[in-house]
């Protein structure tokens, strides 16, 4: 199926083989519901919990994922190659003899990119977009590999002189039979209270604090749960959240306004449950922008405080961090990058960068004058233009060196 003439077919990826599978079917439903008809032809393209991927209108019904199995009945099912010039080609896997008709396509000209964590945010869907030149929004593969991975995020800031709290990281591998050892070294490098997080994963799933050995041991078999990698970091005890988006792309780059998430009274951490299972959309939110019309609330659903109280100092601080940040990670399209202040010194910490930022952070942007459907438009623009870019490069040489002359000189260059 082609685009309807003058518009673009976009294709919009959410689902995945992650933990943060739902988190991304919400996001995607709510960018699909501002995307603006007259401009794009919306193709969702769910992929399955199994890996197996998926297209059809019945994917752009929220209430059709509470049973899956029927979904992905009425669902058509889909295998990916590569289409005209800067294009992608989505061909229906349908099984069938010789009566069985030609199979639908559905031809992409750029791909929006919702899945968190997983092969889709970590940079390997961002691979396979490259492999088949098609052009798509978010970070490229660089900068999706370094945001999903909190310890080596966290290296390069700290080289780079922005600030990070103190941390220890090892491998299940590590600590398989050396528990004790590696507890012994987290209480004498960071002391309590910590945190405990999966080094790649977000949505704050697997997110434990410790106050003594018996908690940090059992936070840290949790989170080897999610991954084989897992950070333990000095826990800042008056801590102040604050959140930044940032659009643009290395070369120029423009902050939102900030937020403050706001936990619920006595918890101590937003967890997953937290940001996503408490409820109440953005009613909640003091300051904050309405949810999209007809859509699922997603990361809106976080009470939280925009702007963020803050001194201009401090503000003009985080928000110059977060360039640096997206700028150092070559990083594109949206991402919101988190940082911590301790309210007892005025310390500003670099958290994590999340490059597909849940609900893409259009609630922090409409406050700053970009309304969601506009977003989305300038993370198309921004896709298409790295594609122009890229395919601007000298990116193949006109010589085949398997010629039949090449090859002699080859073989007499060996003999040399």
């Amino acid at each position: 199926m082609e685009a309807a003439p003058g518009k673009l077919s976009v294709g919009v990826f959410f689902g995945g083989v992650s933990p943060e599978h739902e988190v991304s079917v919400i996001s995607s439903m709510q960018a699909m519901a501002a995307m603006d008809a007259a401009r794009y032809d919306v193709v969702p393209v769910y992929i399955g919990k199994d890996g197996r991927w998926f297209t059809g209108e019945i994917l752009r019904d929220l209430d059709a994922y509470q049973d899956l199995d029927a979904m992905r009945r009425r669902a058509v099912p889909v295998r990916v190659d590569a289409g005209t010039f800067g294009s992608l080609l989505l061909i229906e896997n349908r099984g069938g003899g010789i009566f069985s008709g030609k199979p639908r396509e559905f031809k992409i000209d750029v791909a929006l990119l919702g899945l968190h964590g997983g092969s889709g945010e970590d940079g390997g869907l961002q691979g396979l977009c490259e492999t088949f030149n098609v052009p798509y929004t978010g970070s490229s593969i660089l900068g999706s590999a370094l945001g999903m991975d909190k310890v080596v995020s966290k290296m390069i800031c700290r080289d780079q002189g922005i600030p990070v709290v103190d941390f220890v990281a090892f491998r299940e591998s590590e600590w398989a039979h050396h528990e004790e050892e590696w507890l012994d070294h987290c209480e004498s490098e960071l002391g309590y209270p910590v945190v405990v997080k999966p080094a790649r994963l977000g949505s704050s799933i697997g997110i434990a604090k410790a106050d003594d050995r018996d908690e940090l041991d059992r936070a840290i078999e949790d989170a080897l749960r999610y991954d084989d990698k897992v950070i333990v970091e000095h826990a800042v005890t008056r801590l102040k959240e604050i959140n930044c988006a940032v659009l643009g792309d290395p070369n120029e780059a423009h902050t939102s306004v900030l937020e403050q998430p706001v936990p619920t009274e006595g918890a101590e951490l937003l967890t997953f449950q937290e940001k996503y299972m408490r409820g109440g959309g953005t009613k909640g939110a003091r300051g904050g922008s309405k949810k999209p019309a007809d859509n699922p609330v997603g990361m809106a659903s976080l009470d939280r405080i925009i702007p963020a109280p803050l001194d201009e100092p401090t503000a003009e601080r985080i928000r110059s961090l977060a360039v640096q940040v997206f700028q150092l990670f070559e990083c594109g399209g949206v991402a919101r990058i988190d940082f911590m202040i301790d309210e007892a010194t005025g310390e500003v910490f670099f958290n994590e960068i999340n490059t597909i930022p849940g609900s893409f952070s259009f609630y922090l942007w409409d406050p700053a004058g970009v309304p969601f459907d506009r977003l989305i438009d300038r993370m198309i623009a921004l896709a298409l233009k790295r594609h122009r870019d890229r395919n601007s490069r000298v990116r193949t040489y006109d010589i085949n060196l398997l010629s039949e002359r090449s090859l002699r000189g080859i073989k007499g260059a060996k003999g040399e």
